[in-house]
Parts: C-alpha cells; sequence; structure tokens
C-alpha cells in the first residue's frame, strides 16, 4: 500500500494542514531537476492563528520548539503539493532552515529547531536526516516565532 505524506503525518498524531498561499510576490515551492526547493514557512495553525512572539522575552524555547514543528508541517503540506505526495517520492530530506524570532541574549536555538528536525526523521526515517541552520532574527512574517524552509531531494531520475 503506498504511504502518504499525510498518512504518515496522521500516524504520528499530527494532521497535514491544507497548503497555504504565498503571502506575496513568490511562489510556495519551485522544483528544479530532482530538487523541491520549498518556501518558508511560518508558525501558521489551521485556524489562520500565527503562534508568534520572541523567544527569551514574551515566548519560552518549549513554546519555539512547538512553533518549529508547526512550521515544518506546514512546510510537508507544500512539499505534498509539489510531488505527489507519496512518502517514498521523497529521496531525502537535505536542508532545513530555521528562523527564530529571539531576544540577543537567547542561546537555545538548536533545541528550537530540532522541533522541525524531529519531524522530519519521524516522517521519512534515515531519510529525513538532513544539515540544518538555526538563527536568531529581529523579526518575521506576521510576527511568527518560528520559520522554516527545506530542500529536498526527489527519488529516482529527474
Amino acid at each position: 500500500m503506498m504511504q502518504t505524506i499525510a498518512g504518515r503525518i496522521g500516524e504520528l498524531g499530527f494532521r497535514l494542514p491544507a497548503p497555504s498561499s504565498p503571502a506575496a510576490n513568490y511562489v510556495p515551492w519551485v522544483a528544479s531537476g530532482r530538487l523541491v526547493f520549498i518556501s518558508g514557512q511560518i508558525s501558521r495553525i489551521e485556524d489562520g492563528e500565527v503562534i508568534g512572539g520572541i523567544a527569551g522575552s514574551d515566548a519560552s524555547a518549549e513554546t519555539a520548539k512547538e512553533a518549529a514543528r508547526i512550521a515544518a508541517l506546514n512546510l510537508l503540506a507544500q512539499l505534498a503539493a509539489a510531488t505527489d505526495g507519496r512518502v517514498a517520492a521523497i529521496g531525502r530530506v537535505v536542508r532545513l532552515g530555521v528562523f527564530i524570532a529571539a531576544t540577543p541574549d537567547f542561546r537555545r536555538h538548536s533545541e528550537v529547531a530540532n522541533g522541525a528536525s524531529d519531524l522530519m526523521t519521524a516522517v521519512f526515517g534515515e531519510r529525513g536526516s538532513h544539515s540544518r541552520t538555526a538563527i536568531g532574527v529581529a523579526s518575521l512574517p506576521a510576527s511568527a516565532l518560528v520559520e522554516v524552509d527545506a530542500l529536498f531531494e526527489l527519488a529516482g531520475p529527474a
């Protein structure tokens, strides 16, 4: 039986959201050869509310980690839209970029980014292991707490 990204996420106790429309002049994803680049996805929950705040100020590292997981779910919704939605269609997660709205003295960036990374390895297993950047920033679109972008490699020939 074909396992879908949505089905795998459901097995993990989550629900794949509908892919969101771009908020400005860009596309949500671009496929080039065997690579799929996913534009940054923020910590927006399905009712449109954004998990916002500044890590180290009004948001804890635990809240930021949850926001990273939610942003990664939104990222996977775009990936499913860009592909046929099959887990087997994804050769590997190549890279995640995790941007965290944080105070200058916040030091738990890697822990926060694990919210996205842990989801990728849970969904894709060994193919979910990836390179990653975790960066603290002054602000993000829509006052989001976290934004995540990604690069995926598709399985098989281009």
